[in-house]
């Protein structure tokens, strides 16, 4: 996978369903992951990692529990290991995640929003 060029674009054109990240490619042991974004995603924590969000376009609210934090295009947030936080977005957000291979998108919530990561088709 490392050898291989991997284009954001094209793999966001593939990608079907909100809320669902897949794998642009790994480093060390971490992922890199691509996703859309719409609506309101679950309150969770990752007690045992940081999260970092890079918004490629429209505007994502990162909402904490003493705030809320605003991503437009470009834009780079981490969230701290163990902050509650919830993203959300009023109109169709295109993301990168950089995350440790086999974090959960729920992170201790779980739930029916909990997608397993999947590969770009």
């Amino acid at each position: 996978m490392s050898d291989d060029v991997r284009n954001i674009d094209d793999a966001l054109s593939r990608i079907t369903a909100y809320w669902q990240p897949h794998r642009l490619t790994s480093i060390n042991d971490y992922d890199v992951k691509v996703v859309k974004i719409h609506g309101e995603f679950v309150w969770h924590d990752h007690p045992d990692t940081d999260e970092l969000f890079m918004v490629l376009n429209g505007e994502l609210i990162i909402q904490l529990r003493d705030r809320d934090v605003v991503l437009g295009p470009n834009d780079v947030f981490v969230v701290p290991r163990g902050v509650e936080h919830r993203p959300k977005a009023d109109e169709e957000v295109h993301a990168l995640l950089f995350e440790p291979k086999g974090t959960v998108n729920t992170g201790s919530a779980g739930g029916e929003m909990t997608s397993p990561l999947r590969e770009l088709p």
